[in-house]
């Protein structure tokens, strides 16, 4: 009986042994943080986010699963800053729900540990697309319809019709 008391206590601590550190820390943290706003779990993605950044960070991302869609997230690239801060580049694919043309963003998050876990701490567009960190973006439509061109079917072999 004791032998089982002692097991079940010794296995929760030996998970805490596994948990990862430094560098690997801060890349499984944005990249479960980069797919849960993949999918659209921003209450869930919101609680790694810092206190200073949450307001701005809420205001830059509203219109995330509501007037656009994101298709993709990928960590590209992870910078260490010294032990407390990182750069993360995410690749984010996405698309306007008014138009449906894939784009794609370049991003970079900055991340910073505070005690206890790593938060994201502000973004910055890289490259790509503007308009998925809340960017004010005029989209012009032409006047006139597009032309569609219709080529003649061309059949190699055979009888013509």
């Amino acid at each position: 009986m004791r032998r089982i008391l002692a097991l079940a206590l010794a296995l929760p601590l030996a998970a805490c042994l596994n948990a990862p550190m430094g560098p690997a820390a801060v890349q499984q943290t944005s990249q479960d943080f980069n797919m849960q706003m993949r999918f659209g779990r921003m209450e869930v993605a919101i609680q790694d986010v810092s206190d200073a950044y949450r307001a701005e960070f809420g205001r830059r991302h509203a219109l995330w699963h509501n007037a656009l869609h994101v298709t993709d997230a990928e960590v590209a690239a992870l910078q260490m800053s010294g032990d407390e801060n990182a750069d993360v580049v995410v690749r984010i694919g996405w698309y306007r729900v008014d138009q449906g043309d894939l784009l794609t963003t370049t991003v970079k998050q900055k991340w910073h540990r505070f005690p206890g876990a790593w938060r994201l701490d502000g973004e910055e567009r890289l490259d790509g697309a503007i308009g998925i960190l809340g960017e004010k973006v005029e989209i012009v439509t032409p006047d006139a319809p597009p032309v569609h061109a219709q080529f003649p079917t061309v059949r190699l072999g055979g009888t013509p019709n």
